[in-house]
């Protein structure tokens, strides 16, 4: 099949995919912009069809006075048990701070829940479902005095409690803030495949495998597995986060 970039033009951000069956879903950043969280469908990767937004209504994200460059960040969409999930970051809020939330849906096209709230530092929050049921809540660390890489702990997606302490599991290359994490598991191998170098020039992608969900990781003898870095020319710079299907 042949296509065209972008297959979905304009500004979309941060793109976050899952694979149910033959169809596709993607979801991305809307910083203070609202409704957030657009929810894309397509049968075939190329072709894209706006289907809803998983954040529609105030009692869900409230960005009233949130800076333009705040908001929204980074989320990830996983199908977990038969439901719909969607998790991300409120960065900036006047009065609520910096929060991750999460939403589900049974239909990614239908009304999303209200959002359950997990108040901890970091950004750019990820949900992982290991063989055996238990699922784990993902996300950035760094500043105050906090190692800087990625860290991960088991969570209660009813109710958002963590069910075990915060760990880091990888701090990357060594590029500058380690951001954007997806965990996957493939065979027996655990891979976890982040964004460094922040949003800035030397933005690119690198993955990490372990044997052991918790670690440690080693680093792909080939990172960065995407970048633009070294591609001065191109009119597109700074990409960074990616997913996995």
């Amino acid at each position: 099949m042949s296509y065209k970039n972008p297959i979905i033009p304009g500004a979309h951000p941060d793109p976050s995919i899952c694979r149910v069956g033959e169809d596709y879903y993607l979801c991305n950043s809307t910083f203070a912009y609202y409704p957030g969280a657009p929810i894309f469908h397509s049968k075939d990767l190329v072709n894209w069809r706006l289907i809803g937004h998983a954040l529609n209504r105030p009692s869900q994200l409230p960005l009233e006075g949130v800076a333009a460059n705040n908001g929204m960040y980074a989320p990830t969409l996983r199908h977990i048990n038969g439901r719909f999930y969607m998790i991300t970051t409120l960065v900036h809020h006047p009065t609520m701070g910096s929060q991750h939330l999460y939403v589900w849906a049974d239909d990614p096209a239908g009304e999303w829940s209200d959002p359950i709230w997990i108040n901890q530092r970091g950004i750019d929050p990820d949900l992982f479902q290991d063989d055996d049921g238990k699922v784990y809540f993902v996300r950035n660390n760094f500043g105050e005095g906090e190692p800087r890489g990625i860290v991960a702990a088991e969570i209660d997606l009813e109710t958002g409690e963590m069910l075990s302490d915060m760990k880091l599991l990888w701090t990357g290359t060594g590029g500058y803030e380690p951001e954007g994490p997806h965990l996957y598991k493939f065979g027996e191998w655990y891979y976890l495949m982040l964004a460094e170098n922040g949003t800035y020039y030397g933005h690119m992608e690198t993955i990490g495998r372990s044997r052991i969900l918790w670690g440690p990781y080693e680093s792909c003898p080939h990172n960065p597995i995407l970048t633009h870095r070294d591609v001065t020319p191109h009119p597109i710079k700074c990409t960074g986060h990616g997913d996995i299907i």
